[in-house]
């Protein structure tokens, strides 16, 4: 399994071209692509890796030059390459921008303590450099990236001159060097008095002529080649002559990693097979009463029932060409596993989701008011605790409720929860976050709980964490190749069971 978990920066040497940090701390939870994580003391194994931008293979900047490994963590001293991206990344991290390090890790043991997962044995994969850190351990404290020196003498700076820059595109189609009359006149006209503006030339488009000029504002300076530049940039009217480009980021508005609902409740590691396991559960206990002298004690056997629990498999596929494979950017097939990873979180969150609010105890019809809330929480917090022995710990909600609850106000129509100083807020909600704290409770947002209205029956649940596990096993992929097409099929799947252990540990909303 390959986890990122994300610590920020310690220090970035701006003279030197490194950036330093805490690339892992131990025993400190975070949440990853698994869920809640704590890497275990000593836990990885170091290897020199590359250093990426955002978990992107086709975007390395720079390699690992040291590590040390101390009792809160390992501390990593990375060389930024003298490239364009290199020089973006240490400017984001000088002016906080991008100032945070993610680690991937591939793992070997580890174990799970109440849906948390310990790992005790991995393989650093790499190590990213990223915009939001998940763990506020370290910030940076110095970046430096060398500047250019000014030229001892005028002599070697002019034979600089014909040398192109680091990071400058230079066409392999050679050019004619300009004639003595051509470069005479251009030093004339650039003498030439000039205008405060100018209007956009007619000019003929053509390749040699788009080279001529750039060689001629680059080399001479010359107002007519850059005003040439200008107009053949406009690509209204000359469209083609200057490429689009297409990032390599893409926008997605449809589906996340997020999986709210099983973040709610316990988790647990999927056993090794079977499609289906038993948890023993104690039906009946012993028990004890006040006994007369000589009289026989009270006896009631212990009795244990299975609990089944069945494993589903939760699986996507695509299908593309081997040519879109072989020429399309390095980029497309990460993005594509990414987007399946997306869509599993989706439809497993979903099972969990729907698993909740069938077993939950029907918590009465109400209408949505700060009182009626409040008098929920209680109910729900009595129920819970009558049924399970436990605590209701999480509040899930669906976003329409979310809304109705940031909007709820006291009788001097100061908001409750979204108050900036209040004097007795009953919880703190924001609209740039989807957790909060609602009466007590921990709050998840789970687009799952959406029906309708967004304010109907289910819509709103309180749980017991340990009421509910999600047992889940690592995620696989599976590449075969269709011979008959030559296409390529990939599969994204894994298995997951969701354990109702007791079903009184929820208390769901209703409608009234």
């Amino acid at each position: 399994m390959k986890v990122n978990f994300p610590i920020s920066i310690t220090a970035a040497d701006s003279k030197e071209r490194t950036i330093t940090g805490k690339i892992v701390t131990w025993n400190e939870q975070g949440n990853t692509s698994l869920g809640p994580t704590i890497f275990a003391s000593e836990s990885i194994e170091m290897k020199p890796v590359k250093l990426l931008l955002e978990h992107d293979r086709t975007r390395p900047i720079g390699r690992m030059m040291s590590h040390t490994a101390t009792k809160e963590g390992i501390e990593a001293t990375f060389k930024i390459a003298n490239t364009m991206a290199g020089e973006d990344a240490l400017v984001e991290a000088t002016e906080g921008l991008r100032d945070g390090f993610s680690v991937g890790a591939m793992i070997d043991e580890w174990s799970n303590d109440k849906g948390v997962m310990k790992i005790l044995k991995a393989r650093l994969d790499e190590v990213s450099l990223v915009t939001d850190p998940a763990i506020d351990s370290a910030r940076v404290s110095e970046v430096a990236a060398s500047e250019n020196e000014a030229p001892e003498n005028s002599e070697s700076a002019t034979a600089d001159t014909d040398k192109p820059t680091e990071g400058e595109q230079v066409s392999d189609t050679t050019a004619p060097a300009p004639t003595e009359e051509a470069v005479e006149a251009a030093k004339v006209e650039a003498a030439a008095p000039r205008p405060a503006f100018y209007t956009a030339p007619r000019i003929e488009l053509s390749k040699e002529k788009y080279l001529e000029a750039s060689l001629r504002a680059k080399v001479f300076s010359d107002e007519a080649s850059i005003q040439y530049l200008r107009a053949a940039a406009d690509t209204t009217d000359n469209a083609g002559l200057v490429p689009t480009r297409q990032l390599t980021e893409v926008i997605n508005p449809l589906s996340n990693a997020d999986r709210p609902s099983i973040d709610a409740i316990s988790r647990g590691t999927l056993p090794d097979a079977g499609l289906t396991f038993e948890i023993p559960k104690i039906t009946q206990v012993p028990t004890v009463a006040e006994t007369a002298e000589a009289g026989t004690p009270s006896e009631t056997d212990q009795n244990v029932s299975y609990l089944s629990v069945t494993v589903k498999k939760y699986a996507g596929q695509q299908t593309f060409s081997v040519e879109l494979l072989d020429r399309s950017s390095p980029a497309f097939f990460a993005e594509l596993v990414r987007q399946m990873e997306f869509a599993y979180a989706k439809a497993t969150n979903a099972a969990v989701s729907t698993a909740i609010v069938t077993g939950a105890t029907d918590g009465g019809n109400r209408t949505l008011s700060a009182a009626n809330l409040q008098d929920f929480v209680a109910d729900a917090s009595v129920s819970i605790y009558k049924n399970t022995l436990g605590f209701g710990q999480n509040i899930i909600v669906s976003p329409e409720q979310w809304g109705a609850i940031m909007g709820l106000v006291d009788g001097s129509n100061r908001p409750l929860f979204t108050a900036i100083a209040p004097q007795n807020a009953p919880g703190t909600l924001a609209p740039g976050a989807v957790r909060g704290n609602v009466s007590g409770l921990a709050l998840y947002v789970d687009r799952s709980l959406t029906t309708g209205s967004g304010l109907g029956d289910g819509t709103m649940i309180v749980v017991n964490p340990e009421s509910y596990t999600w047992y889940e096993s690592s995620r696989f992929r599976l590449e075969t190749d269709v011979i008959a097409s030559g296409q390529i099929n990939v599969a994204y799947y894994g298995y997951g069971a969701i354990a109702t252990k007791v079903a009184a540990g929820a208390y769901k909303w209703m409608v009234a």
